[in-house]
């Protein structure tokens, strides 16, 4: 599938059939590498040339919005389907892909009347793709709201241990507390892990022998417990960090624990549903972005073409896709097809021409577009 396309008008001075059939000879034979179709664009209101002017600005910042759109939500797609290991499928405008959609595109009647004014099929365009950018902003926002609870939790949990959340690794039957006894979480570094099991007992009076056991180990340190009486616990935790040891607070709570649980499990879930549906939901509205993209490329088509060359509509409109190395080539095709008459001036300054209007560098003696799928 080509992913970039440029959307051409050329000026039709005898029947837009012959003209036709001279651009796909022309193509065939010098650049037969390049697809090439009909563009097929209805007779729309044309208006006054002062509105028609005034309209053309707009087109030129409603298509960059438009364009803007549809690459958010393709990128959207692309990282939901990459987490969740969705294998990419074509991307569809109700059910045809969008590369088949351009080059086989048929104007909606239904939804854009061709008697409407242009203004207002323009409006009837903008607005709608306006309120699914709005949506996709709130989607996505509830989406990763979600996935940084999830992260804050994860890195809680996987952090290092002088630091990460111990509550999914110390059991109820690891923690003995009663009237008179405590049991303290010791942090022990992987090299003073002898000098831990050698002097714990010693460090105050009042420490349970043999009562240290090891819970979990990283790749830096090993988490241990300790039983002593309740009163020593201050003085114990005084003498452990000055041989290096760090003590952790903990307090086990099976209420808390069940409620840790529980919290991670809801918000796992909730990540699950709302990526499975804002993927669908993007999924839907990239067809609906694109199919609206593609109809104000039409748009943008027909009106500059009228600029370009007067009324009344006479004008072949095309979709075509050039590689980067046949580019120059169809650009010449298309330039032997216009009225030589004006092409000194559409050619670029380097070449003693005025560029197009404003001195547009890439100007052309022809309404030339390019569209970027990705």
């Amino acid at each position: 599938m080509a992913t970039r396309y440029w959307t051409v008008s050329l000026s039709v001075q005898n029947s837009a059939s012959s003209l036709w059939t001279r651009l796909q000879e022309s193509i065939s034979k010098h650049s037969f590498d390049t697809p090439l179709y009909r563009f097929n664009i209805p007779n729309l209101r044309v208006g006054t040339l002062d509105s028609l002017l005034a309209l053309s600005d707009d087109l030129l910042k409603s298509n960059a919005f438009i364009e803007g759109v549809s690459h958010k939500i393709r990128r959207q797609i692309e990282e939901l389907e990459r987490v969740s290991g969705v294998i990419s499928s074509s991307l569809t405008v109700d059910g045809v892909p969008v590369d088949s959609y351009l080059t086989r595109f048929v104007w909606d009647e239904a939804k854009y009347p061709t008697m409407s004014p242009l203004k207002e099929i323009v409006d009837g365009i903008h607005v709608p793709v306006a309120k699914i950018e709005d949506d996709l902003k709130v989607r996505v926002a509830e989406y990763n709201n979600v996935r940084s609870q999830l992260n804050a939790i994860n890195r809680k949990q996987s952090g290092s241990l002088a630091v990460r959340d111990l509550s999914n690794l110390v059991k109820q039957q690891d923690i003995i507390v009663s009237e008179h006894l405590t049991t303290l979480l010791a942090i022990v570094p992987k090299y003073s892990e002898k000098d831990w099991i050698s002097s714990y007992e010693t460090l105050t009076t009042y420490v349970v022998p043999r009562s240290s056991k090891k819970l979990y180990e990283d790749n830096d340190s090993s988490l241990y417990t300790v039983i002593l009486f309740s009163r020593d616990a201050d003085n114990f935790k005084t003498k452990a960090r000055e041989r290096g040891f760090q003590i952790r607070d903990f307090e086990y709570n099976v209420e808390t624990q069940d409620s840790r649980k529980q919290e991670l499990e809801k918000l796992m879930h909730d990540q699950d549903t709302l990526r499975s549906s804002l993927l669908q939901w993007c999924y839907a509205s990239y067809g609906e972005v694109f199919s609206s993209w593609m109809h104000f490329c039409a748009i943008r088509v027909f009106a500059e073409s009228i600029l370009r060359y007067g009324l009344p509509p006479s004008f072949l409109s095309v979709v075509m896709a050039p590689s980067v190395k046949s580019e120059k080539k169809v650009r010449a095709i298309l330039e032997g097809l216009c009225d030589n008459a004006n092409s000194a001036y559409w050619k670029s300054e380097d070449d003693g021409g005025l560029g197009g209007p404003g001195g547009d560098a890439d100007g052309h003696p022809y309404v030339s577009f390019t569209i970027n799928l990705l």
